[in-house]
């Protein structure tokens, strides 16, 4: 059960049901997606973490933050290697927002470990990502950006 809601979350996966309230992370693809144990790909909504590898949201991060791209690699392993100590191997809850998967065919989800640490909140909150909510899946964006803010003036993670 989900423990925010109340709400069982059951979504049919290749043929099966899989119950995303028990579900096993078996890898950290980087700072902001996860790879569960049906295979299926996650997608932390609410944060973005600098990218690891070559590709063209590389090369606008590295424009936009004025970060050469060795930098914002060298970032985006910081964040993943968080992530990946935070995740990796656990099992986890999912809560889903208005959207359940974005143009990927990822899944949009808030992660939750069992001892209830909210994950999308606490990698923000660590200053292992950046804000990143677009409508309408907006559920904690205030308390998003609360502890987005509060990281970087209290720099912490990436924002040392």
């Amino acid at each position: 059960m989900n423990t925010q809601s109340g709400v069982r979350y059951r979504i049919p996966f290749g043929g099966k049901v899989v119950d995303y309230t028990n579900v096993l992370v078996t890898r950290a693809v980087d700072g902001d997606t996860l790879v569960l144990e049906t295979g299926e790909r996650v997608r932390l909504i609410g944060i973005d973490t600098p990218e690891m590898h070559e590709s063209n949201k590389l090369y606008r991060d590295s424009d936009r933050s004025q970060q050469d791209i060795e930098t914002i690699k060298a970032l985006g392993r910081q964040s993943y290697e968080f992530t990946k100590r935070l995740v990796e191997g656990k099992r986890v809850s999912l809560e889903f927002d208005v959207e359940k998967f974005d143009r990927y065919k990822r899944m949009l989800a808030y992660v939750y470990l069992k001892d209830g640490t909210f994950v999308n909140a606490q990698i923000l909150k660590q200053g292992y990502a950046s804000l990143m909510t677009y409508p309408p899946n907006v559920k904690y964006a205030d308390l998003f950006t609360r502890l987005y803010r509060e990281a970087r003036e209290n720099n912490r993670g990436l924002w040392k």
